[in-house]
């Protein structure tokens, strides 16, 4: 038969003693070996850069214009206004009559819309004189038909074509539909705007000369990836963004392209999947040691 060594009290204590130091050790990092691989350097918020759609937007600001307005006048001279039928403001048919004259030798004249319309403004007073080559007695917007004339940056007039649709804003008339109806071919040389008429759809009550703001969508980008705009540095070294790459911060000259959102296109320097710093900053510098904390891909 074999010996048997039976270990004493004094020796199972100490067995048993080391046995819980290796445990503790194991658990609290401050006893372990340090780890090469283990995270380090303060933390940061961080996500990966995605692809997304970014609209190609053209944004026009302007006033309301009649598209075309007609001057009412009597077509003869000495006759007195005797009664006024439409105002300003009113809605007319073609061949609707708007006031009576009366002629120096007796009898009446009556003066009618040439064009369905809206009147713009009215002179006209009874007991007023009228006359053939003074104010006109109304002047009617033909068809009540208006355009935005707004000006756009020359940077922008290429991407501009007649009959693009835009969705415009008029202040005192909420949103309305429009369409391109002409652009102007030079530029106001100072400010480097040029014009453009876009024609207003719509049945609600427009005011001449109220401001408006028309957006119009030119094309689509869906190729490259996108990142908030909380995540975009601008500096006399560029434009970059920080990245994080084996838990050290690397800083990657960018190119940028359409916003939207609080969201950038990024053209050039960012592939999908990179994990990008959500807020940049002067704090981090090339080759810092960080412990990346993702976030949700809005940067929040």
């Amino acid at each position: 038969m074999g010996n048997f060594v039976s270990l004493g009290p004094s020796r199972k204590w100490l067995a048993a003693a080391i046995a819980a130091l290796l445990c503790l050790a194991s658990a609290d990092p401050s006893l372990a070996a340090d780890e090469p691989d283990a995270p380090k350097g303060a933390a940061v918020t961080v996500l990966k850069a995605a692809k997304s759609c970014f609209a190609d937007v053209v944004e026009v600001s302007g006033i309301i214009i009649p598209r075309e307005e007609t001057a009412v006048r009597t077509e003869r001279q000495g006759l007195k206004v005797a009664e006024i039928l439409a105002e300003a403001g009113d809605t007319v048919t073609a061949g609707q009559t708007l006031a009576r004259l009366t002629l120096p030798e007796g009898g009446q004249q009556v003066v009618q819309a040439p064009v369905a319309g809206q009147i713009s403004a009215s002179s006209a007073v009874i007991g007023a004189m009228a006359s053939a080559k003074g104010e006109a007695l109304f002047s009617i917007i033909a068809r009540s038909e208006f355009d935005l004339a707004g000006l756009v940056p020359t940077r922008d007039i290429a991407k501009l074509s007649v009959n693009q649709p835009a969705r415009i804003k008029v202040i005192g008339a909420g949103e309305v539909d429009g369409k391109i109806r002409r652009i102007a071919t030079t530029v106001e040389p100072n400010s480097q705007l040029g014009q453009v008429f876009i024609g207003v759809t719509t049945n609600r009550r427009l005011l001449v000369n109220s401001s408006g703001r028309a957006v119009i969508t030119t094309g689509k980008s869906c190729d490259n990836v996108a990142v908030p705009l909380t995540a975009v540095l601008y500096g006399a070294a560029g434009t970059v963004v920080q990245v994080v790459r084996r838990q050290r911060v690397e800083t990657r000259s960018i190119e940028v392209g359409l916003m939207s959102a609080g969201q950038v296109e990024i053209r050039k320097g960012l592939a999908e999947g990179d994990i990008v710093v959500a807020r940049a900053g002067a704090l981090l510098r090339e080759g810092d040691p960080v412990r990346a904390v993702t976030a949700s891909a809005d940067g929040k």
